[in-house]
């Protein structure tokens, strides 16, 4: 099948990509910027999906499209609220109208956990907006959709504003974490490969206009998993609570309601937490060494 994946480029939409190129699929990957994990193989459109002259033609030939373009940080998008709503809902409408122009056969949407919670702020506003264009979409036109319901991701690629890497990079470089809440929230997290696996998964006729729920199946909170980073390392981290942020992001459970049943997909083979985590410090370490051989080279 050739499939799309807009927001290609990025930590989730480039392994995704990786995973369908795996399960033999043809890849296009579309985003603003050139894949700096592009395979042999993959093809790469440089593009808006808010550029309705370039998205269009990135479609063509394309039975399933996969969403993860836009602003994916809660933060960054509780700092711009308008541009959210341009990146997000008006991007996804744009990138719907494409898919239905295109006879896109499937459109799998990367939408989050924090849906179902009052937390979120307008990161979560704009992902709920989405799902009820996704739905509209289908309704009115007959687009195939699988929403696509992440929880907290972590793994190779992953950028600062993620959780679990800003806690690697601080306990390994510099011996402390700096995390907000009291530790007390608890979280299922999940390895991105194993999470990317799932949502190949997710194309099965099973998964037509559902619902999602990618998250792991080890609740724990969060200062049992930054006591198990201090463990791994084998040496003192100094870890702070800097109180938590009720507005932003949910304490026990992203439910605190329920508008939609949604299937739990969890795949036959996982990478085990904490070797995931050792990884994880192993690709830091490795790219903070180069790092230190280049600027002793230009020394």
């Amino acid at each position: 099948m050739k499939v799309a994946v807009c927001g290609g480029s990025g930590f989730l939409g480039s392994h995704v990509a990786d995973a369908l190129q795996d399960q033999g699929h043809e890849v296009r990957i579309f985003d603003l910027r050139t894949s700096p994990y592009l395979r042999p193989g993959q093809e790469m459109v440089v593009g808006d999906i808010l550029d309705e002259g370039t998205v269009g033609p990135a479609l063509e030939g394309c039975e399933a499209v996969y969403h993860f373009a836009g602003i994916a940080d809660i933060d960054e998008a509780n700092r711009q609220p308008a541009e959210t709503v341009r990146a997000n809902v008006l991007g996804t409408t744009l990138l719907l109208e494409a898919c239905r122009a295109a006879g896109v056969r499937r459109f799998l949407y990367a939408s989050t956990v924090y849906v179902q919670s009052h937390a979120g702020g307008f990161y979560r506003c704009s992902k709920q907006a989405s799902e009820l264009y996704i739905e509209a979409f289908q309704q009115a036109y007959g687009l195939p959709y699988t929403v696509l319901r992440y929880g907290s991701l972590y793994g190779p690629r992953a950028a600062e504003s993620n959780a679990v890497q800003r806690y690697l990079t601080q306990a390994l470089l510099h011996g402390k974490i700096e995390a907000v809440g009291d530790g007390e929230e608890v979280r299922e997290y999940i390895h991105v490969e194993d999470a990317a696996r799932n949502s190949v998964e997710a194309l099965a006729p099973d998964y037509e206009n559902q619902y999602v729920v990618l998250t792991g199946h080890q609740p724990m909170t969060v200062k049992a998993l930054l006591e198990m980073i201090e463990e791994i390392l084998n040496k003192k981290v100094a870890i702070t609570f800097q109180g938590p942020d009720a507005l932003v992001h949910y304490r026990r459970t992203p439910y605190a309601f329920q508008p939609k049943v949604a299937k739990k997909l969890v795949g036959k083979y996982y990478l085990d937490l904490g070797q995931g985590l050792l990884a994880c410090l192993s690709d830091i370490h490795e790219r903070e060494r180069a790092k230190a051989a280049i600027a002793e080279e230009l020394r």
